[in-house]
C-alpha cells in the first residue's frame, strides 16, 4: 500500500528590516494561492535575526499588510528569534560532522581577494577564495559561547548540484565555482539565513518554498546544508522579481513603493491581483 502524499505545507517568511512593497506582496500572494491550490496550510514566520535592522514596529506592519491583502495562515507567527537554541544545536552537528570552520576574513577581504572590492553590499555572498580556506586536516577549535567568530561551511568543490524549480525549471550549480564556502554562523552570535532557513522549515516540515528568484542561489548553499544535517529538502519555487520603470529590482528602501504607500493612494487588493499574472501562471497549469 503506498504511504499517502504529505499534506502541503506552505510559509510567508518576510523579515521585518522595512515596509513590504509590491514585490513581496505579489510572492506572498503565490506562495498562497498555491498552498490553496493544494489544499494545503500555510505559516507566517517572522525572520528576524538582524538585529540591527528589525524593528517591532515592522512586523506589526508586515502583519497588518498581509491582512490588508487579503492573505491569512492557519497557525500562530513564529519568531526565529525565539528559536536560536535550534540553530546553535544544528551548528553543534555540522561542527561534530567536520563539515565546518571558523573564519576571520572579513566580507572587504574577500571581495578584494575576489577582485571586485566595490561590489555592492546586497549582492549574493561572494565566492570565498581558496588561499583562506584552511587544510582539511586543519583541527577545529570548540564551539566558543558566545561565539565570535564567522563560522563557514566547506563546500564540496567540484560536485554538480540540481534542482528542479518550480516556475523555472532544471537548476544547476558547481560547489566552488559557482558558489563558494559560506557563512552559517556569524561572529555576533547569530545563525546565518542559510542555517536559519533551512533548520526552520525542516522544523515547520515545509513542503514546498515560495520565494523570490534573487535566492535561487542560495537554494545550492541549502541544499548541502539539507544533506549535512540529514534533512529532507523541501520543492522549490521560485518568482520572477518585481521591477521599477527602471528596471530595478524594488527594495524596501523604495517608499514609494511600499504596500502602505500604495493603499494609502486608495488602491485596493484586488486592483494589485489584477494587475499581476492570472493565477494558473503560478500555478504551473
Amino acid at each position: 500500500m503506498l504511504n499517502p502524499a504529505p499534506v502541503y505545507r506552505g510559509r510567508l517568511a518576510p523579515s521585518p528590516t522595512g515596509l513590504l512593497h509590491a514585490g513581496h506582496a505579489r510572492t506572498f500572494w503565490i506562495a498562497t494561492e498555491r498552498a490553496r491550490a493544494a489544499h494545503g496550510r500555510l505559516a507566517l514566520r517572522n525572520d528576524d535575526l538582524d538585529q540591527a535592522r528589525c524593528r517591532p514596529e515592522f512586523v506589526t506592519a508586515m502583519q497588518e499588510d498581509l491582512h490588508w491583502l487579503g492573505l491569512t495562515w492557519e497557525e500562530p507567527m513564529v519568531s526565529q528569534s525565539a528559536r536560536i537554541p535550534l540553530y546553535r544545536a544544528a551548528l553543534a552537528r555540522l561542527h561534530a560532522a567536520g563539515l565546518i570552520f571558523p573564519c576571520a576574513r572579513s566580507r572587504r577581504d574577500v571581495l578584494s581577494a575576489a577582485g571586485a572590492p566595490h561590489e555592492a553590499e546586497e549582492a549574493d555572498e561572494p565566492i570565498y577564495p581558496a588561499q583562506f580556506r584552511p587544510a582539511p586536516d586543519t583541527p577545529l577549535p570548540p564551539l566558543t559561547d558566545p561565539i565570535g567568530i564567522n563560522w563557514r561551511l566547506r563546500v564540496p568543490d567540484g560536485e554538480s548540484l540540481s534542482f528542479t524549480d518550480g516556475h523555472f525549471g532544471r537548476q544547476q550549480a558547481v560547489a566552488g565555482r559557482d558558489f563558494g564556502d559560506f557563512l552559517v554562523w556569524r561572529k555576533d552570535d547569530m545563525p546565518s539565513y542559510q542555517l536559519a532557513c533551512v533548520v526552520d522549515d525542516a522544523a515547520m516540515r515545509i513542503t514546498e518554498v515560495v520565494r523570490g528568484a534573487d535566492l535561487i542561489q542560495s537554494t545550492f548553499r541549502q541544499l548541502l546544508l539539507y544533506r549535512a544535517l540529514g534533512l529532507d529538502a523541501p520543492a522549490f519555487y521560485h518568482c520572477p522579481l518585481v521591477t521599477d520603470d527602471q528596471g530595478v529590482r524594488l527594495a524596501k528602501r523604495q517608499d514609494a513603493l511600499a504596500l502602505r504607500t500604495i493603499r494609502a493612494q486608495g488602491k485596493t487588493p484586488t486592483e494589485m491581483i489584477a494587475g499581476w499574472s492570472t493565477p494558473d501562471t503560478w500555478l504551473g497549469r
